[in-house]
Parts: structure tokens; C-alpha cells; sequence
């Protein structure tokens, strides 16, 4: 069990939650943080905080195992995926079936705790669906890195929704600043997935799947990813226009963000992606975990 454990976890990435969970848990201090509108008031439990723990561990390890299930074929036939698990032969597709069933039942389950709020679990499903659907954009659209983006884009916005469910119904233009949020969320994934896709653009091209590698090639790829993630920080400068409450400590957080995605971009070039890896991991989770810092202090702070 320890060893089929270890391998699960492998096989969803599970280091790679802390692409998605800082945001949630920056959603979560942002919504108890931030004033509501007027006359409302608004709680953060540990009840809910756990909540929010395990609904984004569940749902994006339902996702993941699912994606690794789909892809399995495909995966097999690239030299670079061939290894993953299931293709290996290290999981059995019984078992990774078996695993997405639990984590995706914990996962609605997980959303009674924000009860009386009932949005999280009527939206779990909804939710759950369109993250799995992302496992099969790559065979019909050469987009499918911002179907991604959008799939962590929901990390903020749902946990906004679970703890300030009743006053988005009541006031929807309450959502605005994890709207915000998770836009910059949205182009910061699509752009470092299509770095990341890079890798396989030969392949994809020879196997009839779509990329933005595939469809413009690896310069004009990367070209796109430098304007998404141009883009993610133009959308994280809107924040402070939906929560007041950040000032220097925010600006200047996102100016190193600015700097990391300049110096990612610096590690890859087209005729070098040996450095992909690099630039996909070590400055990301940099990234996710800074801003979950920098923003969190400067709401705290104040």
C-alpha cells in the first residue's frame, strides 16, 4: 500500500497543488478580509477553512487521475509520457478508475461543510465536469492551455463562493476582486502550460492533437505564452481596484512577479528547452506561493 500510495501520488502530481492552492487559500483570507457590503458579515471557520483544504485537494486529484485515464494511450505513444504510470504498467487502470470515483464523491461530500451555504454543493458537480473536460480540449481545439487556465481560474472563485455564498447571491458584483484574482490566475496558467506544451509540439503535430506549439510553433508559442503572461499581470494590477484595502506592499509583490515571468521567459528559447522544467516548476510555485504572501500581509497588515 505505502508503494501503490507513493505512485498515486506521482501520478497526480500532487507537488503541482501549489499551482492552485495558494490562490484558493488567498480567496479565503480575501473574503474574510475585505469588508462586505453593508449590513452583511461575513465568518471564517475552521470548519470552512478545512473545507476548502480538501475540496481543492480532491477535486484536482479527481481531475488529475482522471486526465492520466483519458490520456493513457496517447501517453504511451510519446517518449517523453511513456513512462506515467498507468502506461508503465506501475497502476492498473482499475485501480486509477477506482481512485477518481473516491476523490470526486470526498470532493462533494467535502462541500456539506459549508452548510447552511448550499452553492458549493449544488456547483460541485458543474465544477468537477469542467475541470475532467480539460483531459479532452487537446482533440478538438488548439486553446485547450486557457480551458486549463480557467480550470485554476475556479480555485478563487469557488472558495470566494463558499465562504461569501450568501452575499454573492444578494450582492453579485461582490465576487468582483476573486474574479479578479483568478483572471490573472487564467493567463498565468495558460502561459506557463504552453511553455510547458512545448515539449511536445512535434509529437502533438504527428499524433493530430492541438497545442498552440502544434498550431503556431515553438516561436510563435512562446510568443503567446510572453503575451498571456503580460496579460496576468495586467490582470493582477486590477485587484486593488476591487479591494482598496492593498497598496505598496501589493505593488511592489507584483513587480517581482513581473521579474519572475521576465526571467522564465529568459530560460526558454526555441531551439533550447532544456531548461522547460526550470521554468515550469521552480519559478511558478515561487510565484503562487509569493502572491498568496505579499497579498495576504498587505491585507492583514492593514
Amino acid at each position: 500500500m505505502p508503494e501503490r500510495l507513493r505512485h498515486i501520488l506521482e501520478m497526480i502530481r500532487f507537488s503541482h497543488t501549489v499551482f492552485a492552492m495558494p490562490f484558493a487559500l488567498l480567496a479565503t483570507i480575501m473574503a474574510w478580509a475585505i469588508p462586505a457590503p453593508a449590513g452583511e458579515t461575513v465568518q471564517l471557520t475552521w470548519q470552512a477553512l478545512l473545507g476548502i483544504l480538501l475540496c481543492m485537494v480532491f477535486a484536482r486529484s479527481a481531475a488529475m487521475a482522471f486526465n492520466r485515464l483519458v490520456d493513457r494511450r496517447i501517453d504511451a505513444e510519446n517518449p517523453r509520457t511513456a513512462t506515467r504510470h498507468i502506461p508503465a504498467g506501475l497502476l492498473s487502470v482499475q485501480s486509477v478508475v477506482l481512485f477518481t470515483l473516491v476523490c470526486s464523491i470526498v470532493f462533494v461530500a467535502s462541500t456539506l461543510l459549508f452548510w447552511p451555504n448550499w452553492l458549493p454543493l449544488a456547483l460541485s458537480v458543474p465544477v468537477l465536469a469542467f475541470l475532467c473536460g480539460y483531459s479532452y480540449t487537446k482533440r478538438f481545439t488548439a486553446f485547450a492551455h486557457y480551458w486549463l487556465g480557467i480550470s485554476l481560474m475556479l480555485a478563487p472563485i469557488c472558495a470566494w463562493v463558499a465562504i461569501r455564498g450568501e452575499i454573492v447571491l444578494k450582492h453579485p458584483t461582490d465576487i468582483l476582486p476573486a474574479a479578479a484574482l483568478g483572471l490573472g490566475v487564467l493567463f498565468w496558467v495558460a502561459g506557463f502550460d504552453i511553455i510547458y506544451a512545448c515539449q511536445d509540439a512535434d509529437f502533438d503535430r504527428d499524433a493530430k492533437l492541438r497545442s498552440v506549439p502544434a498550431k503556431f510553433g515553438v516561436p510563435g508559442a512562446l510568443r503567446i505564452a510572453a503575451v498571456s503572461h503580460l496579460l496576468a499581470v495586467l490582470a493582477f494590477a486590477t485587484l486593488p481596484l476591487a479591494a482598496p484595502q492593498l497598496g505598496l506592499i501589493y505593488w511592489l509583490g507584483l513587480a517581482t512577479v513581473a521579474a519572475l515571468l521576465v526571467y522564465e521567459h529568459l530560460l526558454v528559447r526555441p531551439s533550447d528547452l532544456s531548461k522547460v522544467n526550470l521554468a515550469f516548476f521552480h519559478v511558478n510555485t515561487v510565484i503562487g506561493v509569493g502572491v498568496l504572501l505579499f497579498t495576504s500581509i498587505d491585507l492583514l497588515w492593514n
